[in-house]
């Protein structure tokens, strides 16, 4: 019999992780009770918290053991630092610290963060900062956008992102994203892929609230010389706008909106699932050009929602160069087994193929049971 993997919560904050941090931070601070930290940290009530709930019960408990004044505390977690397990969701916890107890610390706090986003992203500490400085916080971000780390630089445009998802939001960002451009201009051509990949994460993120502003953006970098880098980070800055069929989105990619194609056998199977189920949708796409064109194949999914609502979402499949009167055979499984970031409820449902962000004819099916997933 296969042994069920972890959860994520259990696997990212166990005994030996919580005993390695407990570690690092003795040989910093010798008086500090690993026993005692550890026997608090697995309390009770540990069981029944999520993920982010049991990061900030540690730094809770933490803050318990550690010397009251803040400052004493942040010292002995900066000369731990390097000794924290590097990328572990545990290593989190300084920072976190430093979000929770020393907002009102400007001066002290931000080059600590400098330090520990070094060990694992303090993408989510700077946060409640830009809230309270806006102006100070992305002035500090535009000079990390030229640290030597690339962990460093990499914070400088995660941690803004308008739209960080498990961040809270940035609200004055949303509405108004231009300080976030002087960092993505000097990082998108960044030599370290991820930190690239977080400058299309960051431009994803404002063309959902400001989709002029990212058009404007790439248009110019794009103007300023192409690459395969910027190539990249232009089709994924662009995907939820693509997915739209945002006519400029489209056109930045080399996509044209005049597609001359036709969509045939349209089918579902099953065509009744139940909830935790999949199905099979497949089509044939004919090009009815004497030219090759390029197409960005895509399909809609018409959602059931609670109360007798409706919903859709876009999800991608391919794009490809269509030689003239090629017929192309499409085909793919949807599940909807429970995932975390969406819920599935039963009822009726369909799948609509889209094409260079034109829509075409849809099949119905229909999703039988209780309803799944997230909240």
């Amino acid at each position: 019999m296969v042994e069920k993997a972890p959860a994520l919560k259990e696997s990212l904050f166990n005994p030996k992780l919580i005993g390695a941090f407990g570690e690092a931070i003795q040989s910093a601070y010798s008086p500090f009770d690993r026993a005692g930290f550890s026997a608090q940290v697995f309390d009770d009530k540990w069981a029944g918290r999520e993920l982010k709930a049991r990061m900030r019960h540690v730094t809770e408990t933490l803050h318990k053991f550690l010397p009251t004044p803040y400052r004493s505390a942040l010292q002995i977690l900066q000369r731990a630092a390097p000794r924290f397990p590097a990328g572990s969701f545990v290593a989190m916890v300084p920072s976190d610290y430093v979000s929770l107890y020393g907002l009102d610390d400007f001066e002290v706090s931000i080059p600590a963060l400098e330090l520990f986003t070094q060990r694992v992203s303090a993408e989510f500490a700077v946060r409640p900062f830009i809230i309270r400085y806006p102006q100070r916080m992305m002035t500090q971000m535009l000079k990390w956008a030229d640290h030597p780390s690339f962990h460093v630089r990499r914070l400088a445009t995660e941690g803004c992102r308008p739209r960080l998802p498990w961040g809270i939001s940035l609200p004055d960002l949303k509405r108004d994203p231009t300080p976030i451009l002087p960092i993505l201009d000097k990082l998108y051509c960044d030599p370290a892929e991820t930190v690239r990949r977080s400058v299309a994460n960051n431009l994803n993120d404002i063309a959902k609230d400001n989709p002029e502003i990212v058009l404007k953006t790439l248009k110019r970098w794009q103007d300023g010389g192409k690459s395969a880098e910027l190539d990249w980070i232009i089709r994924q800055s662009l995907r939820t706008l693509i997915k739209a069929g945002n006519p400029s989105a489209l056109s930045l990619i080399g996509v044209g909106t005049q597609v001359q194609v036709k969509v045939r056998a349209l089918k579902v199977s099953p065509t009744r699932i139940p909830m935790h189920g999949s199905v099979t949708f497949s089509f044939e796409i004919e090009s009815l050009a004497d030219e090759p064109q390029d197409v960005v194949i895509d399909y809609v999914l018409h959602l059931a929602r609670a109360r007798g609502k409706t919903g859709t979402k876009v999800f991608k499949l391919t794009r490809r160069t269509l030689k003239p009167r090629e017929v192309a055979q499409i085909s793919r499984v949807h599940s909807f087994a429970p995932i975390t970031t969406r819920r599935y409820y039963p009822g009726l449902h369909a799948v609509q193929p889209q094409i260079n962000g034109q829509l075409y004819d849809r099949v119905e099916f229909t999703v039988e049971g209780s309803e799944t997933g997230s909240k």
